[in-house]
């Protein structure tokens, strides 16, 4: 979680320009003069790996845009520096789970696309799902409206994983 955590802040700093977002009094890096402090309490579910890379990303984007994320929003995946979204375990179980509380869009991981067939066909009927591959596509996904990039400002052409 820690790493998943320093991974978020560092791809958001990096990006910060790209996605227009500002530290609370308007600075061009949202990490100035503000302090982040995550916390994850320990739970009575065990965890099999990193898996909230994509919603702290999320969550921050939200923080430093003052845009709300979608209420209706699901989404699991652990990310890399370069904002690639890889593949995370017990997708069933957390797609079971976010259907039972009402979500109706899911974003997962574009090479956990084979793990939907295990699902129910009621769940897979009821749920829109969106494979992301990178993290453009799980900040679309989240927030209304999509979350456009700045035209012309990105440092390095969007990359997807060939893992």
């Amino acid at each position: 979680m820690k790493e998943s955590a320093h991974l978020a802040i560092s791809w958001l700093r990096a990006n910060a320009r790209t996605y227009q977002l500002t530290n609370l009094v308007g600075g061009p890096d949202p990490m100035e003069g503000t302090d982040i402090h995550l916390h994850f309490p320990a739970g009575a579910v065990t965890k099999d790996g990193p898996s909230a890379g994509v919603t702290m990303v999320t969550c921050l984007a939200s923080l430093f845009s003052g845009r709300l994320v979608r209420s209706d929003v699901a989404m699991t995946g652990e990310i890399t520096l370069r904002g690639l979204v890889l593949p995370v375990g017990g997708i069933k179980d957390k797609v079971l789970a976010a259907h039972r509380a009402g979500v109706k869009r899911v974003v997962l991981p574009k090479r956990n696309e084979k793990d939907l067939e295990e699902l129910p066909a009621n769940v897979q009927a009821d749920l829109d799902f969106v494979m992301a591959g990178n993290l453009d596509d799980v900040l679309n996904a989240s927030f209304d409206g999509g979350f456009p990039a700045k035209a012309g400002t990105r440092s390095h052409p969007q990359i997807s994983s060939k893992l």
